[in-house]
């Protein structure tokens, strides 16, 4: 080995050893390598950041774009409406939403189609009084399989044609994923739907609904300002402070059975005021004397129709990319900064009861925020997270669906049939969408994921300067030593199952920056088609189905779903292994192993 080998192999190693440590996102661990390579003037200086103007990253930030504009426009709510049949059994309902899931994500960011079909799963669920667990892994996993079916259904295929481009000279078109896809998809989603549900353990299929998980009557209570109170004459933002110190959140005023909102926390208190406040049933009394307050009582709670009748409150699960990740919620202070409290947590499905300020946020944490309602949509948007109360559909504005799909279309129709490269004709539909203001000018970043912008923009370099300095190359000869003797299609399997293995504990996206050059040096060892080998990774790059970190989409549903860790292996390894078993003879038909001539 040269020099310059040892250095990317110790330094690929690093990558993935950092990769699956999680201390640091995978964008800055990807631009950390990018840059010591540079340092180490193993990519030229010329070429350090062409990965950001490479055609598989404006392609990932076109699509991002078009799918915000679906949305938008209700396109997508519009078309998951009229594809969702009535619910009868439960594998028909599991069905419905997993098709439909893998439908929408054919053709758009599969995390966006996954946002938009969760709340109504969620909703069905409780209508059918189904747990929530029964269908959002199944939907999950649906939107996932969904992605193999087209060129732009998820990165590694849009990474995988971009790398055909550079090695063979032409890229893959739209549909020549769709045979291979298709039938992967058709039995994923089948299995899922028959069989996969039942592997989900039953403590999780148990649990009815989210009043169950928060049980938020248990800690909401209303209280009355007595005569004689020490609160009388203060406002709420002076009691704020001491209410804190006991973990306690006052929510709102109540004066002459009229809700007080915004100037409600800096209205003087009298005598009779009724305060609702969030508390641990066991520091209540603690509380209350502290504050000078005495419980309004439950005879009289039921007269006026309970704490929460005047209370807006909403679901949020907190996204993989949410700016709160790490931080706490006193640090947050949501109440002064927002407009907003915190009214209850919880992680994997178990409430979380010890101190709010002290709760530091993960992805797919479920939060139950309070606030006017007209107010909690945006800043549930300006943290980070999704709503989980499904949304209204946009029928006062169909045309603006209608001309979406429009525009969508007519793109892939150019792009399909030769008339404009497939970047270009996407480039061409986001600037449509925005121009027609379906995505408006403040939002056109917003829909753009940058770290998975930068992960490519960084790792395609380093992958380039594996490959050129024959790197690759030896790992792939020190892996096909195994396999000397055996057919190419023991080979193509064991790339397949090696590229699916990775993506269950590494980004997808840099798992088929990884390995597409690894599948095309070993299709060159064993003088067999480089198509096969691409296409066996793309499959495996995108199938990540046996932990919650291996796709965003299975983070989003741990909180909503109340999974654990390990519940997604149940599921998942059978589905993987049904994947390989119809993905291999379909690779082989459509992309056959023959020798190339020449």
């Amino acid at each position: 080995m040269t020099g310059e080998q040892i250095f990317l192999s110790v330094l690929l190693a690093a990558i993935f050893v950092l990769f699956l440590w999680g201390r640091w996102r995978y964008d800055v661990v990807a631009f950390g390598a990018l840059l010591t390579t540079a340092a180490a003037g193993v990519v030229p200086a010329d070429k350090v950041f062409a990965g950001f103007g490479h055609p598989a990253t404006v392609t990932v930030a076109m699509v991002l774009i078009i799918s915000r504009g679906l949305q938008n426009a209700g396109a997508v709510e519009l078309i998951a409406r009229r594809l969702l049949p009535p619910m009868k059994s439960t594998w028909a309902h599991v069905a419905s939403l997993a098709g439909v899931a893998g439908v929408l994500s054919a053709f758009m960011n599969n995390v966006g189609a996954l946002a938009l079909l969760m709340p109504a799963a969620i909703q069905s669920a409780a209508k059918a009084k189904r747990a929530p667990a029964v269908l959002l892994m199944p939907l999950s996993f649906g939107s996932i399989l969904g992605g193999l079916v087209t060129l732009i259904g998820t990165p590694p295929n849009i990474i995988v044609s971009a790398f055909r481009a550079e090695q063979v000279g032409a890229p893959y078109g739209m549909f020549d994923f769709t045979p291979v896809g298709i039938v992967v998809a058709l039995a994923g989603i089948a299995f899922v739907s028959l069989a996969g549900w039942r592997l989900i353990p039953s403590e999780r299929r148990a649990r009815r609904s989210s009043q169950e998980l928060f049980q938020i009557e248990s800690y909401v209570s209303e209280v009355v300002v007595p005569p004689g109170s020490a609160a009388i004459g203060k406002t709420i933002v002076e009691l704020e402070e001491l209410a804190g110190e006991h973990e306690t959140v006052i929510l709102g005023i109540v004066r002459n059975d009229r809700r007080l909102f915004g100037v409600g926390r800096y209205e003087v208190l009298r005598e009779g005021d009724v305060l609702i406040v969030e508390a641990e049933p066991d520091g209540l009394d603690t509380v209350l004397k502290r504050l000078g307050l005495a419980s309004l009582g439950s005879d009289k709670q039921k007269e006026r129709g309970g704490p929460m009748a005047d209370l807006a409150l909403s679901e949020a699960v907190v996204q993989p990319r949410a700016f709160i990740n790490g931080r706490t919620a006193g640090s947050l202070r949501l109440r002064r900064r927002y407009g907003v409290n915190l009214v209850g947590v919880s992680r994997q499905g178990s409430p979380y009861r010890g101190r709010l300020s002290a709760f530091q946020f993960q992805p797919g944490d479920i939060l139950l925020l309070e606030g006017e309602a007209e107010l909690l949509p945006d800043v549930i948007g300006t943290l980070g997270c999704l709503p989980l109360a499904e949304r209204r559909l946009q029928l006062g504005r169909p045309n603006r669906a209608l001309m979406s799909i429009g525009i969508f279309a007519g793109m892939i129709l150019l792009a399909v049939f030769g008339v404009l490269p497939i970047p270009v004709a996407l480039a061409i539909a986001a600037a449509g969408l925005v121009l027609l203001n379906i995505v408006p000018v403040r939002e056109i970043y917003d829909s753009i994921d940058f770290s998975v912008i930068v992960l490519l923009g960084a790792m395609i370099p380093v992958g380039a300067a594996l490959q050129d300095s024959g790197t690759t190359e030896l790992f792939v000869k020190a892996a096909t030593v195994p396999l000397a003797g055996f057919p190419p299609v023991v080979a193509l399997g064991a790339l397949l199952v090696v590229t699916m293995t990775l993506s269950d504990v590494i980004n997808n996206a840099a798992t088929a920056v990884v390995m597409a050059p690894i599948g095309v040096q070993m299709a060159a060892t064993l003088n067999a088609n480089p198509d096969a080998f691409l296409m066996a990774v793309a499959i495996g790059a995108s199938c990540a189905f046996l932990t919650p970190i291996g796709h965003q989409n299975n983070t989003l549903i741990m909180g909503p779903g109340g999974y654990r860790f390990g519940d997604y292996w149940r599921m998942g390894l059978p589905l993987e292994i049904i994947i390989v078993a119809a993905a291999l003879p379909m690779i082989l038909w459509i992309w056959p192993l023959q020798a190339v001539s020449g």
